[in-house]
């Protein structure tokens, strides 16, 4: 079979590789792709733009496609699976509607609150007076958000007044038309499930945790993810039968009470309480990035089964997911400037001489006269596996060594709260 996956990221090029290790899949057409799918042995890079449903709908159906898999929010906030859908097309991903549980923080929200989700008490502004207003009964810190899509870096933690003021004052002047959502801050550890859902049955994969602040120790900016791991000790199995029974099912619930059938990922942002309790600090309707970097290569079930299953509403009837076993990191390889301004064009070398259980998935790369370029702001993501997390970690850490491109920028410490607990007597 063939599968299109629409994207042009790391999450991107990990999907088309494990897709690429199943006998079943003969080719993957990525939409635009990067320069590492270019050179994925069976895998075609189709250079469209990522809002031209027309010609991907037209590739899907000339060259008959049997499954779409949409990696980015943006095409399916804007609508991409219902125009697949129309023409009777394969395509696993939330309609347009259902994407608004990403697209919208403040529908995300009401849908949390009506499903009786564990989730920070909020309030929606919707313009710079209310905000301010709300502010005076506001503890610190807080944390505020754009209502819309900011590719994971619409999120800020305000530590005082001034800093909330600074931060509404921005958001309005960029987003004047649009809401923010401030709630009470949770303090807590990140954790990540992602589930496969065909709108009745919701399984989820197995637990990670990405490093979304740019500095080390958790600090500085928020930014797309600098790195993750998987699986994440801090989440048990009792832990996510919680999780599965207190969220990811009352969600999908309360989807279908609004005549929503969500078909896709449902990814999760939770944070683990010091007392243990989940609460959702965001719902994305898609695979996370780097998560997918780090779940996919521990998945042995095939890929294309599980997704076909969902698509055609028959998950309850799917096989138990099989994981091997051990850990799996990714850490990336970050431009000069990001997140704010990125420095791209930068010439990468390196990649040729790492040992063969390396696994490099490309970002922001793109291929000018046989050599490799940067061309955005996260470009690589390099990563291993391990039998434990030291390991995969090590490996990762050497391998960097010989990867060089001016202005490269990468955390050191990513799985440093997974170490730290594990220290403890």
């Amino acid at each position: 079979m063939k599968i299109l996956v629409v994207g042009n990221g790391g999450r991107e090029h990990a999907l088309a590789w494990r897709f690429l290790r199943s006998e079943r899949v003969k080719q993957v057409l990525c939409i635009p792709g990067n320069g590492g799918t270019a050179t994925l042995e069976g895998c075609i890079n189709v250079p469209l733009l990522l809002d031209d449903f027309a010609g991907m709908r037209r590739l899907a159906e000339v060259q008959g496609v049997a499954l779409t898999v949409v990696g980015p929010e943006v095409p399916l906030a804007k609508g991409i699976v219902d125009y697949f859908q129309e023409a009777n097309l394969p395509i696993f991903g939330p309609s347009r509607q259902a994407a608004q549980i990403e697209a919208s923080k403040s529908w995300a929200k009401d849908l949390m609150q009506a499903a009786n989700v564990p989730t920070a008490p909020y309030q929606v502004c919707p313009d710079r007076a209310t905000a301010l207003a709300y502010l005076e009964g506001c503890q610190f810190p807080t944390v505020i958000k754009a209502d819309g899509l900011a590719a994971g870096k619409g999120v800020t933690i305000v530590r005082d007044r001034d800093s909330a003021i600074a931060t509404i004052e921005r958001l309005f002047e960029q987003r004047p038309q649009e809401p923010v959502v401030i709630e009470e801050f949770i303090p807590g550890e990140e954790v990540s499930v992602i589930g496969v859902t065909d709108g009745e049955t919701i399984r989820p994969l197995i637990a990670a945790q990405d490093h979304k602040r740019l500095g080390e120790g958790d600090t500085g900016p928020n930014t797309g993810g600098m790195g993750a791991y998987a699986p994440a000790p801090i989440l048990s199995s009792a832990l996510l039968e919680r999780v599965q029974k207190t969220i990811l099912e009352p969600t999908l619930a309360q989807l279908r009470t609004r005549g929503i059938t969500y078909r896709g990922f449902l990814y999760a942002g939770l944070m683990i309480t010091p007392g243990g309790d989940p609460y959702v600090i965001e719902f994305n309707c898609r695979l996370g990035d780097p998560e997918a970097q780090v779940i996919l290569p521990l998945l042995e079930t095939p890929l294309e089964s599980l997704l076909l299953a969902c698509q055609e509403g028959r998950l309850a009837q799917f096989p138990p997911l099989q994981w091997r076993s051990g850990y799996c990191a990714t850490v990336v390889l970050a431009s000069e400037g990001y997140p704010d301004s990125p420095i791209t064009d930068r010439l990468i070398t390196g990649l040729s001489s790492l040992p063969p259980d390396i696994l490099v998935f490309h970002a922001g790369t793109k291929r000018k006269n046989d050599q490799l370029y940067s061309s955005g702001g996260r470009v690589l993501n390099v990563t291993a596996l391990g039998e434990d997390l030291a390991a995969a970690l090590s490996k990762v850490y050497g391998a960097i060594g010989s990867i060089h491109f001016d202005g490269m920028y990468y955390r050191r410490d990513i799985g440093w709260r997974a170490l730290a607990d594990r220290s403890q007597p």
